[in-house]
């Protein structure tokens, strides 16, 4: 597991990837347009052989130097303009990461991977 690591006069601080995690999903989820977080095959794998979804689910974070690139993997509602909920969650992610964390990010990466329609959840009751 990686942990990002701040040097401070009094010590070192060690901040968990699964703290910066919790922090971009939850500011992802909040963005209006995000119908939700899609996982990639590893994830399935993980769900369908441990038989739970994973925390990270949706979420590649990696280190570079003193920064870090965070890749999202949502589902968007349909109807939505897309480069524009981009932008949103990009502008709320960093907010809250940075907020948070106090940690420099070099890249927030958006990846669509589906849209959602409101039919669907009619269909699945």
């Amino acid at each position: 597991m990686m942990s990002i690591e701040q040097e401070e006069k009094l010590g070192a601080v060690k901040i968990s990837e699964d703290v910066i995690a919790i922090c971009v999903i939850n500011s992802a989820l909040a963005t209006k347009g995000v119908a939700g977080l899609s996982g990639g095959l590893t994830d399935t794998i993980s769900k369908n052989i441990l038989g739970k979804e994973p925390l990270k689910k949706g979420i590649k974070i990696s280190k570079e130097d003193d920064e870090i690139n965070i890749d999202i993997y949502v589902i968007v509602h349909y109807g939505v303009k897309i480069p524009e909920v981009a932008w949103n969650i990009q502008k709320n992610v960093k907010k809250e990461v940075e907020n948070m964390v106090d940690i420099p990010i070099k890249a927030i990466n958006i990846h669509v991977q589906g849209v959602h329609f409101a039919e669907q959840e009619k269909q699945e009751e």
